[in-house]
């Protein structure tokens, strides 16, 4: 089974006020088609953690490798290009732009990626909407849509670019229990039919319970 992501003796300091190490020696892998959820009590570094995962923070001592590739120290630029092609993101709240269509907001990031025309991007956007049930909400407005169908635009657009991770920072947070299943079974759905891999913060024990593997974290260190 080959490995997507791979976290080799990250440590990361906060700097100021004063000098604090808030991950520590953190070691794991990723398998394609892995669901995996992390846990842990708020202030235990999970975020922290997820911000270098996605390369965001580029701040941190240690190896990050995505596909196989050592990508620590890769210059932004670099970085910003493997972020929208390789990982796909859904946050707590679904960041849409609200005047625009679901289908432009899907588009999005495939349009920012320029390696594929228009017209193949609002086909790629049409195709991951109906994975989505959601189809039919293509030409409606992002704000005219309810909480539960926003956060299933947001895993849309996430999977826009056939991206190798998706990287979930408490997506099910804002939720109501019969949209955060909705949202779980989604996930389960892209791992088991599609063999894409999923790394999701969470608290809620019900959701991580269910997922492949529970990566806990308590005081910036993995203790299962």
């Amino acid at each position: 089974m080959s490995i997507v992501l791979e976290a080799k003796h990250i440590d990361k300091y906060f700097r100021k006020p004063v000098l604090f190490h808030v991950l520590k020696d953190i070691n794991f892998q990723i398998k394609k088609g892995e669901f995996a959820s992390i846990m842990g009590k708020s202030g235990c570094g999970k975020s922290t953690l997820l911000y270098i995962l996605s390369t965001m923070d580029t701040n941190y001592d240690g190896e990050l490798f995505l596909n196989n590739e050592l990508i620590t120290n890769y210059h932004r630029d670099k970085l910003s290009y493997i972020r929208n092609k390789h990982i796909g993101f859904v946050f707590q709240f679904h960041y849409l732009l609200s005047e625009f269509s679901v289908l432009e907001n899907v588009m999005l990031p495939a349009k920012k990626l320029a390696e594929k025309s228009l017209q193949e991007i609002e086909h790629d956007a049409i195709e991951k909407l109906k994975i989505l049930n959601i189809g039919h909400l293509a030409k409606k407005r992002a704000s005219r849509i309810s909480g539960g169908e926003k956060q299933r635009v947001a895993i849309a657009r996430a999977l826009i670019n056939n991206p190798s991770i998706i990287m979930g920072d408490e997506p099910t947070g804002n939720l109501d229990s019969h949209n955060a299943e909705n949202v779980f079974n989604i996930f389960e759905r892209l791992s088991n039919d599609h063999g894409l891999s999923l790394l999701i913060v969470t608290h809620d024990k019900d959701f991580a319970k269910k997922t492949d593997r529970i990566i806990q974290m308590e005081d910036g260190k993995i203790i299962t």
